[in-house]
This record gives structure tokens, sequence and C-alpha cells, in this order.
């Protein structure tokens, strides 16, 4: 079935959309990515053509999922320390606070965690579900870390001449380790995280602050 050009909009149609991701991210926990339409449609009480009209494909709904998951560390109080950034007098103080906060969120949502996992489970089998992936991009896929640092450019107090990169480099320094070593079941302790999270901050703020003139 192809998907409607622009998705159902309005109050309702949000309250459906939301549905069905819950409903979504629910079985794809439990069932995988293998999980029939039919059966989230069920879940979320409504049609399956209405799925369709939202997401027009399983996979845009897998990465609708996967997408709002990644951010949810990024919500509360990680939310409310990268808001600060951009007002920060002392912009390394900030960024260590607005960096502990991620951290902790990440090493600590074990559901989002699994979902992280399901995407590198399940690539394989369903190689479109790797390239719905791909295609958002690491800006489409972390809009908060993005606006963060894009604020940040346009204030010149960094200079980012690739926001992509950026991006990837900020989370291999500060969430990466913790992402990899829990897939293989190792758990990083306080002190070294900590140690990770300063001094992954320096190497990424000695890199991209602005240079004397």
């Amino acid at each position: 079935m192809e998907g409607l050009k622009q998705p159902p909009s309005g109050p309702r149609a949000e309250v459906k959309r939301q549905a069905i991701v819950r409903a979504a991210r629910e079985l794809f926990l439990r069932d995988g990515f293998g999980v029939g339409m039919d059966a989230i449609a069920a879940e979320a009480g409504v049609s399956k053509v209405t799925v369709y009209n939202h997401f027009g494909s399983k996979e845009a709904l897998f990465t609708a999922v996967i997408t709002g998951a990644l951010d949810e560390p990024l919500a509360g109080d990680a939310s409310a320390a990268l808001e600060k950034l951009e007002k920060a007098a002392d912009l390394r103080a900030a960024f260590l606070d607005a960096a502990r906060s991620w951290v902790h969120s990440v090493r600590n949502n074990d559901e989002v965690a699994a979902l992280r996992n399901l995407v590198a489970t399940e690539a394989h089998r369903f190689p479109e579900l790797g390239r719905a992936w791909q295609h958002h991009g690491p800006e489409g896929h972390h809009p908060a870390v993005a606006n963060a640092l894009r604020t940040l450019a346009d204030q010149g107090r960094l200079v980012i001449p690739d926001l992509e990169t950026a991006i990837i480099q900020l989370y291999a320094l500060l969430v990466f380790p913790h992402m990899v070593f829990g897939s293989y079941g190792t758990h990083i302790d306080d002190a070294l995280t900590d140690r990770l999270i300063t001094s992954g901050v320096d190497m990424f703020l000695d890199h991209y602050g602005p240079r004397p003139t």
C-alpha cells in the first residue's frame, strides 16, 4: 500500500499517530521487525489503512519509533541542560552538566537500548530497514543535539562547518561507549563514565571552539 504524500493532520490525527507509535514500539520490542501491520493496527485500536495513511510503510513506522526513542534520553533534565547551553556564561561547565544528564539517561533507559539493539539484530534480515534508518542521517535522528549545536554555531561560540560530522563525533565521545559495551553486557562504572564525559567534552570543545585571532 502506498502512503499519502501528506499524512493526516490535526489534534485527532496526532492522537492516532501517537497511539500507533506506542503500539508499534511495544510490538517491535516483543516480536521484532517481523510483526505484522495488522497486529500493530489492532494494538493501536485503528485500521491498517489508518496506519499506512500516517506512515506509508512499516519501515517508515519503525524509523519513527526509533527516532523518537533515540531522543528520549534527551528529554527532561537533559533537555533542560541542553537548552541552557545557548545562555551559559561558562560553556564548558554547562556542556558538562548537559553531557552528564544525557549519559545518565542513556545508561539507565533499558527500553531504548533494546530498540537500538533491535536495529542491529534485524537489519541483516530486512535490508530495507537499514536503508530507512540511514536515510534520516544523524541530524534527522538527533534533532535535540543538532539544534543545540546549530545554535552555538550561530552564536559564534562554536565553529562547526559540518554539523553531521559533529553530531556523530559528540555521540562517539559521550554515549557510543555505553551503547557498544552495553550491547556486550559490559558495564562502564561511574568513575570511568565521568572521565569519559570530562575528556570527551574537552576534546569536542577544543576541536570546535573558535580559534583566537
